[in-house]
């Protein structure tokens, strides 16, 4: 899937950084920010929960401030399907009302439907479509409105898209009109309700989200998350997370492509470059959009004036919206990357400790990481005071007890370590090394491969492009009498292919680098032969190939004679 701005370009100002050493693997670092974004699915319950919103109380300022305590709860022993039936009925004679107390009557028709649809914990969405609600609800959103009857038609359509995917898709006919209301004409209550009921009508799919881009709806939308009003920008931001996301319900085994390089090339690449699989979307959002959003005027600066408040709430939702600019547009990334938007992801990560928005803060800084040289080389500067405030972060995180921000921080320190000397150096004396050695030997099967990442990243240097990388040794020793190497065995014995060779890496670069020769013995005694001789008659021809050929290297005839 290519960028937006220069579909089909080469990934050549990507590959000039975050390798460790050459590689023959090309155009992964895009794929691999798009996997991190799309992540968050595999995280069904966070998705789904962010994904579509119910609104159950009045928006804030409306005129509908407070509502008795009798109407709040329908009584459980009512036949919640008659009412909702009945509602729609009634909504529908009110449309063709004339005359004095026609407007009152609309009203009170639309807030009876919007209550049957907003108090219960199981909306009778179905029964209001098979009724005939949206239709009619279309009509009451007619230019020429009062505001309060467009509140209340847009809550109600809200509502309904917070449905199942049928029911979402019953509002189609009305993203027209809501698109509309978003406009500057609009009060900023009505903006802000039609805002939501394009973030739950997004939150469904990728047709859907194209359809709503095809209609225009991300101009407006940004527009209004440069809103003074928190609660409309935090809505525009999450609708517009929403309409650019990367999600990927499934894939196939066709969808798989291996990409393995050839042994002698020595590949040893930081967890964002040349990882060996390369995911295809199956279905998915057109990248341009991303790539119209960041280029739209004001954009970046209302990115950078919400996460400058305090109100965290809204910072996550401007943080997801970096989350999948940078996961889908390069032309984002270099502009957020130069930008002040790093040095307050920092800041957020490194203070705050609300996981709702640790999580988006830290993807989103570890797209940037991994996308942009600038980022690295000229942001995060040894010996200044954000680059030490971005390591105290990131080792907060691989502390945590969260899975996701131990998995989170262990790939943007991956992609780090694949960088200067100095970064390397930064890493290796800080706290950060005893923790990814830990989370090697004992966390998760994805968090342990991230931190085997970071660790082999630290103990090479690249050298010429055909020659095996330099080992840093002091690193190497460290590492290797810290405990790692069980961890890097293990993986040699993992099903999954990228994982068994990024350990058989690690074992060349231990019996090849450890001083005075005696790295074939650590391996040795470690069952590291019993784990390479799995590979003797693999299916996959490089890895046997790679196996068998250390081996035979390090374990020949002559192992053990001197």
């Amino acid at each position: 899937m290519a960028d937006g701005n220069a579909p089909g370009s080469p990934a050549s100002s990507l590959q000039s950084h975050r390798y460790a050493i050459k590689s023959s693997v090309h155009n992964t670092a895009a794929s691999r920010r798009r996997e991190q974004a799309i992540a968050i699915g595999k995280e069904r319950r966070e998705a789904l929960m962010r994904a579509k919103r119910v609104c159950r109380a009045p928006l804030s300022g409306s005129d509908e401030a407070t509502i008795e305590d009798g109407d709040m709860v329908i009584d459980e022993k009512a036949d919640l399907e008659t009412r909702t039936a009945q509602a729609v009925e009634e909504l529908k004679s009110a449309l063709s009302s004339q005359g004095k107390g026609a407007q009152k009557k609309k009203i009170e028709a639309l807030r009876a439907v919007r209550r049957v649809l907003s108090q219960s914990e199981v909306p009778p969405i179905q029964v209001a479509i098979k009724a005939g609600a949206v239709p009619l609800l279309v009509q009451y959103l007619s230019f020429g409105s009062s505001d309060e009857q467009l509140l209340e038609a847009a809550w109600c359509l809200t509502n309904i898209a917070a449905g199942e995917p049928e029911e979402t898709k019953s509002v189609l006919p009305a993203l027209p009109l809501l698109v509309a209301h978003l406009g500057e004409k609009s009060s900023t209550l009505v903006a802000e309700q039609c805002a939501w009921a394009i973030g739950n009508v997004a939150g469904e799919g990728a047709d859907l989200r194209s359809t709503l881009i095809a209609q225009g709806a991300l101009w407006p939308l940004a527009r209004l998350m440069l809103s003074s009003k928190g609660s409309t920008a935090r809505t525009a931001a999450w609708a517009l997370s929403n309409l650019i996301k990367v999600m990927i319900s499934c894939f196939d085994c066709m969808s798989l492509k291996f990409l393995m390089p050839e042994f002698n090339s020595y590949l040893f690449p930081s967890s964002y470059y040349g990882l060996g699989v390369l995911r295809q979307k199956r279905k998915g959002p057109d990248p341009k959009a991303a790539y119209e959003l960041i280029n739209i005027d004001g954009v970046l600066n209302a990115i950078i004036r919400n996460l400058e408040k305090a109100d965290e709430e809204l910072a996550t939702e401007v943080a997801w919206v970096v989350v999948y600019l940078s996961a889908l547009s390069e032309k984002a990334i270099s502009l957020i990357v130069r930008s002040h938007v790093p040095q307050l992801l920092i800041g957020r990560l490194l203070a705050s400790e609300n996981l709702q928005l640790l999580i988006p803060v830290l993807r989103g800084l570890g797209n940037l990481v991994a996308g942009d040289e600038y980022m690295v080389d000229s942001i995060l500067i040894v010996g200044n005071s954000i680059t030490d405030q971005a390591l105290s972060s990131l080792i907060k995180c691989l502390k945590s007890d969260n899975r996701v921000l131990r998995k989170e921080a262990s790939w943007a320190l991956s992609n780090i370590a694949a960088g200067s000397f100095e970064h390397k150096k930064l890493i290796f004396t800080s706290e950060a090394t005893p923790s990814l050695i830990h989370l090697l030997t004992s966390a998760q099967f994805d968090i342990r491969k991230e931190a085997a990442y970071t660790l082999g990243n630290l103990c090479v240097v690249p050298a010429g492009s055909t020659e095996p990388p330099n080992i840093i040794t002091e690193h190497l020793v460290s590492i290797i009498n810290g405990g790692a190497l069980p961890g890097f065995i293990n993986l040699v014995r993992s099903a999954d292919i990228e994982s068994a060779r990024l350990g058989l890496q690690f074992l060349e670069l231990v019996m090849r680098g450890y001083p005075n020769g005696q790295g074939p013995q650590l391996v040795e005694r470690g069952d590291g032969i019993e784990a390479m001789e799995r590979f003797q008659f693999h299916e996959n021809e490089a890895m046997r190939n790679m196996a068998n050929g250390l081996v035979d290297k390090y374990f020949g005839e002559d192992y053990g004679l001197e």
